[in-house]
């Protein structure tokens, strides 16, 4: 088994983790975690999304949060967009990075996102255009990559068909979604075998959910496969809003603890993480799916008892 000596964990935690919830987190509560996130080390945060705020109301602040935040030289902080008018919002604050979503599937684009596949490529084409001319890096995100809730299984030549868009538009790495957790190893493998031929030297990243358990077998697959980046989210936050059964993100704390102990680094502090866990579960009120803040960090020194 071969396996990189690092691994780049992206925290969707405050967007991601946060959309889902249907009580209204203060501004300086994602404040707070956001920096909490910087403290420990994250590389790459993404820390809210431009989206109308009457389809995600917990995303209506985007532009004070994104103000309010302190940044760290080490971190680079990201946004979801969907649209050109999202890439307006986006270019008044201090974003390092978009990231754009098309879905695979054409259900989930008619369902929930309002607009066919087409439609949406042509809303990411107008948005990457104004990030190209703005220089500001882009990430793809194909939603509903390896399942969709309306369509089942999707046709791999329909994340080829995102993918290879946004790779054209000038994406610098594209993520495939996982976005209601019903994946497998094997064919995380299979995908990205496909995708890395199809498309030689193009970076890939991995959006798992442990619905049914799998996330961090996925991610041990991906990074097998050669995915270089993984999205997580702190304690285990999150669901898709727009998927029906989509629970929680793979949990940020056990997945850089399993890196860790297999000898990926991450540059995250676990101590640091861990305090940022805490401050989810005390803002939601409730114990997150995240194993590693209840079980503790393994102290290999520790004599044993």
């Amino acid at each position: 088994m071969t396996l990189p000596p690092r691994a780049t964990i992206i925290e969707v935690g405050p967007r991601d983790g946060l959309q889902i919830e249907k009580q209204p987190i203060p501004t300086e509560a994602k404040v707070r975690l956001v920096d909490l996130l910087t403290a420990a080390g994250v590389p790459r945060i993404e820390v809210t999304s431009f989206v109308h705020p009457r389809h995600v109301p917990q995303m209506a602040d985007a532009e004070e949060v994104l103000a309010r935040i302190q940044r760290r030289p080490g971190t680079k902080y990201e946004a979801l967009v969907p649209n050109a008018r999202g890439i307006e919002r986006a270019l008044t604050c201090r974003v390092d990075r978009i990231v754009l979503f098309v879905a695979a599937s054409e259900g989930f684009n008619q369902k929930n996102l309002r607009a066919g596949r087409e439609e949406m490529l042509q809303a990411a084409r107008e948005a990457a255009r104004m990030a190209r001319e703005a220089r500001l890096p882009m990430r793809g995100g194909v939603v509903t990559a390896f399942g969709c809730p309306y369509e089942g299984r999707v046709p791999l030549e329909a994340v080829e068909r995102v993918a290879g868009e946004y790779l054209e538009l000038g994406c610098e790495e594209v993520t495939l979604a996982d976005t209601v957790g019903v994946t497998n190893p094997a064919a995380v493998r299979r995908m990205l075998e496909h995708l890395k031929g199809r498309f030689p030297g193009a970076r890939f990243g991995l959006h798992f959910h442990n619905t049914r358990g799998a996330g961090l077998a996925n991610v041990l697959a991906g990074l097998e496969a050669g995915a270089e980046s993984f999205d997580a989210s702190a304690g285990g936050m999150g669901g898709c809003p727009f998927a029906p059964r989509a629970s929680g993100n793979i949990a940020t704390e056990d997945t850089v603890n399993m890196l860790h102990e297999m000898g990926i680094e991450t540059g995250i502090g676990l101590p640091g993480l861990l305090q940022a866990v805490a401050l989810a579960e005390s803002l939601l009120g409730r114990q997150l799916p995240g194993q590693l803040l209840h079980a503790g960090i393994m102290n290999w020194d520790a004599p044993a008892a």
